[in-house]
């Protein structure tokens, strides 16, 4: 939870941040909350994966490695006032294709996950062939929901629209999903979450997304709520924390992921642990990403 005291503009602590020149990776806090419909507070999401990252270790031990030496730049959060739906969507866009332009390796901190399709239409943009990896609980397939057709409920059928897109821990969906999902939508695959109960899923995860561009989103619901309860829609069943590592060292080293986002933290009073995942999480995909040439 963040409070008055706590509140930072930069990820990592003090002295870790590099200028925008030397960085290799950009940080962009998109707190935008427009469309939640059951726990609120993913506004707050940025800001506390900001503030629960200073007290992280920049010494990776798993990797033997200080990827924050890559250099990373925190950019200001994105004014996002008086937009909402397709305005919201292509004033992200501008700005994650600024910073693609700039040769970094692009990580958007949500906010709700409506920011995705902004972030993925700048990469589609700008890399080829470009394959959308959505990590979540949720399909968020639908084409409309509450009125807007850019809800976050709807992410993925507005990514779906620009991009192949492969959904991983996939656990909770509508039946207007359901039958867009068995009818057959092109180029989307369906790993459901109760299909990864050993490591067999990233074998054929990776078949499919080795040597391509792709835009990884991370909606934090996908994680099993007993490691990351503080999100809107908390559904259980979800990811594990090491497979789901080893998929990520998986996806980067075999694939080339251009541009990231996570998003869904609904920050909690008691829950700080949440936060905390969440930073460390950021801090993995940057070091799994570093190393990449741009």
């Amino acid at each position: 939870m963040v409070d008055g005291e706590n509140v930072r503009t930069t990820f990592l602590e003090d002295g870790a941040d590099a200028p925008f020149d030397r960085a290799r990776v950009a940080i962009l806090p998109v707190p935008h909350e427009a469309t939640v419909c059951y726990g609120k507070g993913t506004a707050r999401g940025p800001a506390a994966i900001l503030a629960a990252s200073v007290h992280l270790e920049l010494y990776d031990a798993r990797s033997d490695s200080i990827p924050a030496e890559c250099g990373v730049w925190t950019d200001r959060a994105l004014d996002l006032t008086g937009l909402d739906g397709e305005g919201v969507e292509t004033r992200i866009e501008t700005r994650a294709g600024e910073l693609l332009d700039a040769g970094k390796w692009l990580l958007m901190l949500g906010g709700e996950h409506s920011i995705t399709p902004g972030g993925v239409r700048a990469a589609v943009r700008r890399y080829p062939g470009l394959h959308v990896v959505q990590l979540d609980a949720h399909a968020d397939l639908r084409e409309s929901y509450e009125g807007s057709r850019w809800s976050h409920a709807c992410a993925m059928a507005r990514c779906i629209e620009l991009a192949p897109v492969h959904a991983i821990g996939i656990r909770s969906y509508s039946d207007e999903e359901r039958q867009r999902i068995r009818a057959g939508i092109s180029g989307y695959r369906l790993t459901h979450a109760w299909e990864m109960q050993d490591d067999e899923w990233i074998e054929m995860v990776m078949e499919d997304l080795r040597g391509r561009n792709v835009y990884l989103s991370v909606d934090l619901d996908y994680f099993d709520p007993s490691i990351l309860p503080a999100t809107g829609t908390p559904v259980p069943g979800g990811g594990p924390w090491w497979p789901t590592q080893r998929f990520l060292e998986r996806l980067f080293r075999d694939a080339r992921v251009v541009a990231a986002d996570i998003v869904e933290l609904a920050p909690a009073a008691g829950l700080h642990h949440a936060d905390f995942t969440a930073a460390t999480l950021a801090y993995n995909m940057i070091g799994f990403a570093a190393p990449r040439p741009s």
